[in-house]
């Protein structure tokens, strides 16, 4: 910090208890955010920005989708909810060389435990980092493009074609849980990327809530 080694200084929280050999310890795993002082009561010259981490509640994410769809002005919301469920296909496939594949299937049976909506497609996959990626409610495709194993990496925004075909659907990051939520109680995604030997799931469920 370019202290001379002449002057003092003390380590503060942001509630100006100072931080001494005793009880550092317990202190530098809780994130908390530091003043460097002159002296605990010392003024601040310019404002301060602290980051907050926090874990908000499941029904966040599970209660996310009744009140959205439900809020669409009296349009039925099932249709756009299933059009949500095949974006990540959608862009998984947008790249193919060959055959484009994506399949919708209704399971009315008990293979899955319960009935379900399948979307199955012969995309590019992705690794347990990019399933971790879009579980993270709110986290876009833009600002998934700066990480290398972004499940959106080097995504551009399509031309003004019909949205049904640009893979555009939930550029926000947030219809495909809102979705799932909407037409069900959890989340089942399995995906084998076209260049590993490994197969990665993801579940996210009410009940495991």
């Amino acid at each position: 910090f370019g202290i001379p080694s002449d002057e003092t200084f003390v380590i503060t929280t942001t509630n100006r208890k100072e931080i001494t050999e005793d009880n550092f310890s317990e202190l530098v795993h809780d994130g908390v955010t530091l003043y460097l002082l002159q002296s605990v009561d010392q003024m601040l010259l310019l404002a301060t920005k602290e980051r907050i981490d926090f874990l908000p509640h499941y029904d966040t994410l599970v209660k996310s989708g009744m009140y959205e769809y439900y809020a669409s002005e009296g349009q039925n919301p099932l249709p756009f909810a299933l059009a949500e469920l095949i974006d990540n296909s959608l862009s998984a496939t947008s790249q193919n060389t060959g055959i484009r594949s994506i399949q919708i299937k209704l399971l009315f049976d008990d293979s899955q435990g319960k009935p379900a909506v399948a979307v199955i497609d012969n995309g590019s996959g992705m690794t347990s980092k990019q399933l971790n990626n879009w579980a993270v409610y709110r986290l876009s495709k833009f600002t998934r493009q700066g990480d290398f194993e972004s499940d959106h990496s080097g995504y551009v925004r399509p031309l003004p074609v019909p949205r049904s075909l640009n893979s555009d659907i939930s550029y926000f990051g947030v219809g495909g849980k809102q979705a799932v939520f909407f037409v069900g109680q959890s989340a089942r995604m399995i995906s084998k990327p076209a260049a590993s030997q490994d197969v990665h799931e993801l579940v996210l469920s009410k009940e495991d809530f």
